[in-house]
């Protein structure tokens, strides 16, 4: 469909002015450029969610541009995310609620499932973008305008988001995190790029998001967050010692499934030792790590996607360690401040 741009949408793509070269007619007006703004549809997977889920139904519904289609699929729910997602259901016709049986296994293949569920009731609708939306965050107005016009003005971008920011304030610190990283909380796929990445894996240790960024960039497309935006992040992270330790330690398996290089993974761990709870949390994650690797555990992703992955970090870290060795250069080069040092004492 094809839409006219708003005045925040027109810097994304342009304003194209009316020239008349014949006549050299200073006589113009700008004009709005006609973009193709994708049709898209949004999958949540959604969890006994009742705490958060209204905030999520109140951003979506508040988008500038709407989805094709919304299909929220309740995944075994008891604590009545149901009935709070049917009072928006009535006046949306465009939002589905879909309900799955309760299941007592709990782990991230499931998650997996209950968007697969959802994902098929879409399938024989002409849409460009499919959103794996997350059920506990929130966003303003132009949420999705701003990442359909990426996707729009780019057609090498396969996958596409935005930091999230924790309610304490916490988020991604972007000296240490590529941009090429899409957090899991809300990705934008275009369609053929999910299509040939073959959706997500049901991996039952998790890193499902993660996975899917990577086979992205390993099938030739580009992927990318957007900083001019956050989506907040309102379930509240563990905040006891033990389970925030056990969290770290998690993860550390996790990079481990995903064939994380062992050598970025001990300066992964020095970097996290800087981050509170101060020591504990970063040799937690690199315990994880290091206890996988001997136990050899088997990993869930093919050769090829770790020799992938293995590459891109190691130019990643040669990068890195070139800018720090050229700041440090530059630091004993710059001239002494004949000053310097003798303020204090005035």
């Amino acid at each position: 469909m094809f839409l006219p741009l708003t005045e925040g949408e027109a810097s994304i793509f342009g304003l194209a002015q009316e020239r008349n070269v014949r006549g050299l007619s200073t006589n113009h007006q700008p004009s709005i450029v006609m973009a193709k703004i994708p049709s898209y549809v949004i999958i949540t997977p959604a969890r006994n969610e009742a705490q958060f889920i209204e905030l999520t139904l109140k951003s979506v519904v508040a988008q500038t541009i709407p989805p094709l289609r919304w299909v929220i699929v309740s995944d075994g729910s008891t604590d009545g995310t149901d009935e709070i997602v049917e009072k928006y259901t009535s006046g949306h016709p465009w939002i589905e609620l879909l309900r799955m049986p309760e299941r007592q296994e709990r782990n991230f293949a499931g998650k997996v499932h209950a968007f697969n569920a959802g994902y098929a009731r879409v399938k024989d609708l002409d849409y460009e973008v499919v959103v794996s939306l997350d059920a506990d965050i929130s966003f303003d107005a132009n949420y999705f305008s701003l990442l359909l016009g990426r996707l729009s003005a780019d057609s090498t971008l396969g996958l596409v988001g935005t930091p999230f920011q924790e309610v304490s304030g916490q988020t991604y610190d972007y000296r240490f995190v590529s941009i090429e990283h899409v957090s899991g909380a809300c990705q934008v796929f275009r369609r053929e790029c999910f299509e040939t990445i073959g959706g997500y894996r049901p991996v039952k240790g998790g890193s499902i998001d993660h996975i899917a960024v990577i086979s992205a960039r390993m099938h030739g497309w580009k992927t990318r967050t957007f900083t001019e935006k956050v989506c907040l992040h309102h379930r509240e992270m563990g905040t006891a010692q033990r389970s925030v330790l056990t969290s770290r330690f998690k993860l550390g398996i996790k990079d481990y499934a995903v064939g994380n290089h062992p050598l970025w993974e001990l300066f992964r761990t020095a970097r996290q030792i800087t981050i509170p709870p101060l020591a504990f949390g970063g040799l937690a994650l690199g315990t994880g790590y290091f206890w996988a690797l001997l136990r050899r555990m088997e990993r869930p992703v093919s050769r090829d996607l770790i020799d992938f992955h293995r590459r891109e970090q190691m130019r990643r870290l040669k990068k890195f360690l070139k800018i720090g060795n050229t700041s440090s250069s530059e630091t004993l080069k710059r001239p002494v401040d004949p000053q310097a040092g003798t303020r204090g004492a005035e």
